[in-house]
Formats: structure tokens, sequence, C-alpha cells
């Protein structure tokens, strides 16, 4: 009955004159959470068909994996002019048959939150995850609150929150009414309407709509002016440990080296980088780029600790105003949410970005050239460890299935195929034309509004610049053969060494050897398997399913982005001879965890160093010149 009584007074609030026009006309109220459930009113288009089917998205672009939000929706109803109800059938994870669809008026339903749910079927990235907690915060991941009927994506979509007067919308969408006052009703239906306000958005069709999070949350916001573009920063920290200016004084450099990076004018005029922090331990975090933003989930840390990630990340999705905004093909532009066909350039809408994320930084003296080539030898090593005797191409083609495994190599090999067409194109040019000028290129020959057939772009490249950059392309990112690392390197006087003997002292294992268990409500790492044990490691003793507490009387943090320093730190401050000790949980026989001390001599361990770069002090005038034109911005 509580319930029938919200979605009654919800009701009355919802009726406004521009639902008059034509296309989607969505409302939500965030001032009402059921059981950390929020109400969605769908004022629907008119449909012509006997019968349609109303679809939450299946997979989204940025995360290229199956979602299935349509397991959050829960108690979808149809009615008609009159309030009747249509008959509504489920017919998959993700989609409901609406008969009589001609006579529909509108579509009502409840939005679970997600972050906190406990529902079975795939994992949905946190980054693209949505969040409801009560008079606090609300993440709107639209994909994860509104949905489309088929053959009807491309209707315009009025969008209407209301929310708490204390609370804020950070967004990249520009509101067309911000703070209204809600419609005068009678106090015993709606006796809280003075401390409620409406933000109403508006967009040309459902792509736009998905492309464009929103997170609600008492103001915490930076402005940032960025050429001719005016960048927001929204960012929610539950216990208060960082803030949205503090983040914008730590990307301001950047984003600035960006857009000369890209000529000076940016093709957008609001950005909005959006923050959500938590305080709870995590097994995942991460960005999801869009068009207009970007939505960042991250463990909540002091801006000192996170300042270069806050860098690298935000200078990655800063970038995707180029490409896909800009150069995409038809899968791209046209999106099929819920039977979606793969580009076959994922190496330029993800690996070109990662590549210019880190060449902005070095160019603009944010990074130092020898830290920049540890970054380039990073992406070496990581890229090792996956498929290369693949076109790349097929990779990104067939990501959804066979090759989903191989996605994350799209930020490695991906980045590492830009850096090469980067080194080529300069040195064809002595310098002069680079990838920043053939992605403006390609920009200027597309655009946001038109898309390229998916086989036309390597064409269309190899016209722009030489037939030796056509060859690559085929050779490298269509073909198998592995990336030329000593020809690219050599142009620009880099010394390289595929392998290289060497010795060191570690911590007894790789990240191969971990993995992540639940010891008392929180998340541990744990020896899951004995492949990346060092010697140093067999000679402490450790086992599959021991459960790692400290090392040398130092506990292991949480999960996060500082365990990797934590395990640096680790292994920096070890010496030979000196005695090297665990503690941790290890199960008896009857399976109980038990406290147990471990301890070794520390050892050195002869190893094979992989993809070592140092600069060459002693080269021509004609690669000093390549190697400037790739490294700095004069």
């Amino acid at each position: 009955m509580k319930r029938e009584i919200l979605i009654a007074a919800f009701m009355v609030l919802l009726i406004t004159a521009s639902q008059a026009q034509p296309g989607y006309h969505y409302s939500i109220d965030l001032t009402r959470v059921v059981d950390d459930r929020v109400f969605v009113e769908l004022k629907a288009p008119k449909i012509t068909e006997h019968e349609t089917v109303f679809y939450l998205p299946k997979i989204i672009p940025g995360t290229y994996a199956v979602a299935d939000y349509g397991r959050f929706i829960h108690d979808l109803a149809a009615f008609d002019q009159k309030g009747r109800r249509l008959e509504v059938e489920k017919v998959n994870a993700n989609g409901w048959k609406i008969k009589n669809a001609s006579r529909l008026n509108k579509i009502t339903y409840w939005v679970e939150d997600i972050l906190d749910a406990e529902t079975e079927g795939p994992h949905i990235y946190p980054m693209a995850a949505t969040n409801i907690e009560e008079g606090k915060n609300f993440v709107i991941n639209t994909s994860g609150f509104f949905g489309y009927f088929e053959n009807n994506k491309d209707l315009p979509v009025q969008l209407e929150v209301i929310r708490s007067r204390d609370h804020y919308g950070s967004t990249g969408l520009i509101p067309t009414e911000a703070g209204a006052q809600l419609p005068k009703v009678k106090k015993e239906i709606a006796p809280q309407n003075e401390h409620k306000r409406i933000d109403r958005y508006y967009v040309e069709n459902y792509d736009r709509l998905i492309d464009s999070p929103l997170m609600y949350a008492e103001p915490d916001t930076a402005i940032i002016r960025v050429a001719n573009t005016e960048v927001l920063i929204g960012s929610y920290s539950p216990t208060g440990k960082i803030n949205a200016k503090e983040i914008a004084g730590t990307i301001r450099e950047v984003l600035v080296a960006q857009s000369k990076y890209l000529g000076g004018k940016l093709p957008v005029d609001k950005y909005a980088f959006i923050f959500y922090f938590t305080d709870k331990p995590i097994n995942a975090y991460g960005a999801l780029e869009h068009w207009y933003s970007s939505f960042y989930y991250m463990p909540e840390r002091t801006i000192d600790a996170m300042k270069q990630q806050l860098r690298d990340f935000a200078a990655h999705e800063f970038f995707h105003i180029v490409t896909p905004l800009n150069i995409h093909s038809k899968e791209i532009h046209r999106f099929e949410f819920n039977n979606p066909e793969m580009s076959k350039h994922l190496w330029m809408y993800e690996g070109v970005t990662e590549y210019f994320a880190g060449n902005v930084q070095v160019k603009y003296g944010l990074i130092t050239p020898d830290q920049y080539l540890g970054m380039i030898r990073q992406k070496m090593l990581v890229a090792d460890q996956f498929l290369d005797d693949v076109p790349f191409t097929d990779i990104s083609k067939y990501t959804l299935d066979k090759y989903s495994d191989q996605y994350y190599n799209v930020y490695q090999k991906g980045a590492l195929i830009g850096m090469c067409l980067d080194i080529k194109l300069r040195t064809l040019s002595n310098g002069k034309y680079g990838l920043q000028d053939l992605m403006a290129d390609l920009a200027k020959e597309y655009g946001k509004d038109q898309a390229f057939d998916d086989d036309e772009l390597f064409g269309k490249i190899e016209q722009l610049t030489y037939p030796e950059i056509g060859d690559f392309l085929r050779s490298y990112i269509d073909g198998t053969k592995r990336l030329p690392f000593s020809e690219v390197f050599e142009a620009v006087g880099v010394n390289y060494e595929a392998e290289k003997p060497n010795y060191e002292l570690n911590i007894g294992f790789g990240p191969a050897a971990i993995g992540v268990t639940e010891v008392d409500g929180k998340k541990k790492l744990m020896v899951s398997n004995t492949n990346g044990l060092t010697e140093q490691g067999k000679l402490l003793g450790l086992k599959v399913g021991d459960v790692l507490i400290s090392i040398n009387g130092k506990a292991i943090p949480d999960l996060g982005p500082g365990i990797g320093e934590f395990f640096d730190k680790a292994a920096q401050g070890l010496h030979e001879g000196e005695t090297l000790s665990y503690s941790i949980l290890r199960k008896d026989s009857a399976g109980a965890l038990q406290p147990l001390e471990l301890k070794a001599k520390v050892i050195t361990i002869d190893i094979v160093e992989h993809h070592i770069l140092s600069f060459d002090d002693d080269i021509s005038p004609e690669k000093l010149l390549v190697r400037k034109a790739w490294l700095t911005a004069e």
C-alpha cells in the first residue's frame, strides 16, 4: 500500500506541458527511495505497431562486455491513456513485449541499486553501475535506468529529475532548466515538495542519453576553463578525504597540455569529470569514457596518494573527445545495445587514445623522457601476456566472444601500435607530421556526425599519409607480424634490448600467483597457484590457499591502487642474507584458518629482463630531429 501511494503521488507530479512534444519523456524522483530502489516513469512516444518490445541495454560502448541491465528492473507495467494496464511479457533478460502497443501511454518500473545488489548474472564494471544511497548519492549511469523501444532509438528524449534542493547534478549535459519548483499539489499528498527541485534535460536520441551519466549529491564541484571548453569536476567522497578543488588542481596541467596538443581548440563546449569515491574495500576500479564526460569509480584516498593516477586516467578519458567522438565507424555511430556488431578498430579508439594520454605528458614536461620510456616498457611487458599471433583487427571485432579475455590488451599493444605509427609518420616526414596530425585530418574527413565503413579506414589513412603506412597497417594491425620495435626505436635513437640476463631480490611471487579471498567479510590476497612463486617464495614455504596478512611486520593494505606501491617498497627494502618474514593464515586439517609465521633468508634470483630501453646520446641530427618531434612540443 505504501508503494502504491508513492506511485500515485509521483504520477501527479510528472504531468508537465513538455509532454506534448514527441519522443521519450522520462521522469525519475530521487527524493523517494524504497528498499534501495527508485521509481521511473516513461511517457511513451507514439507506437504504431500492435506489439513492441521495450529494452534496457545488454551491452554498452566502452565496456564491451555483457551487462544485462534489465536484471535490475522490477515491477514493470504498461498503461493506456485511461490508466488501464496493458499485457506485458518478459521475453529475455533485457526485454519486455507489450501487447496492444498502439494504445500505450506510459510505462512505470522500479530500478534497483547495482552496486549493492546481489543478483545472479554477468559482472558489471562499477564505473558502469548505478548507486542509490537515499539522501546521499545517486549514480545515474543511464544504461541502468532508461530503456528504448525496438526500432525507435532515434527519437528525442526529455529527462526530468526530481531531486533534493540540497543536491546538484554533475553531468556533461547542459540542462534546459535547473532547480525548477515542483508543480503545486495538495500538502497531504506531497507535504515535502518545498524541499524538492526539478532539473530538465533534452537530448537528440537514445544513444546520447546512454552516453550521458549523471551523479546527484551535495555539491562538491570545480570548474576549469580549458581553451574553448568548460570542464566540470564533480566529486563524491563519503568521508571527505578528497574534493573536487584538489582534483581540479591535479589535472588542470594535463588538460591544458591536451588542449595545446590538439591545436588549441577543442571539439566540445562542456565536458564533465564525474568522480565517485568509495570507502569500502573493492576488487575493481577505473573509468568509463563518454563523448562529453567520463565517470570514475575509485577507492577513497588522499590527493597525494593518487595524483599521477588521476592525471593518467583523466588524460586518457579526455582524449576520447577525438575518437570515437569525431572519428568512429558505423558500428559505433549506431550502436545496437542488444545485438551489437563490433568495430575492427579498437586499436584506434582505445589504443591511440591511451598513447596520446602518455605522449602529451612527456611533450609538455609533466613527466620526464626517462619516465616515459618506463611507461612504454611497462606496456610492452603487460602486452607480452596476451596473444600476439592474431590480427589485432580480429581481437577487436570479436572482443565480445572468442577474444573477450584479450580486451585489456587494447590499452597495451593498442598504445604501442599508436607509438609505432607516430614514430614512423615522423620519420617519413622528417618530424613534420605525426599521429596527432593524422587524427586531426581524420576528424576533418569524418567528424561527429559522419561514420566510416570499417573496411575503408586503412585505405583512407594511406591516402592521407604514405604507402609505407598502408603497409604497416596491413602487416601489423590487420596482419600477424610482431611490432617492429627494433626498427622503430632505432629511428629515434633509443637503445632496445628484447632480453637481458640479470638478477634481483624479490618478495617471493609475481602477480600470476595471487588471487583474492574473503576473510571475516574483508577481501584479502591469497596464493592462488604456485606458477608465479619464485625461488624465494618456495624457500619461504608459501602454499596455495595461504592468506597474506603482513610482510616483515607491515600489514598488507586493503585492495586498491596503493597495494602495488606497498609491494614495490617491500621489495626495495630487501637485502641479501637478511630475513624475510610473512604473517599468513593457513587452513588446518579441519579447514579452519590459523595464523602462521613464515621466515627465510633473502636470496639472489637469476632472471631475464625484457624490453630494456634507454636513450642513445650519440645519434645523428636526423634521428635527433625525429626524437624531438616525438617527445617535445617545440
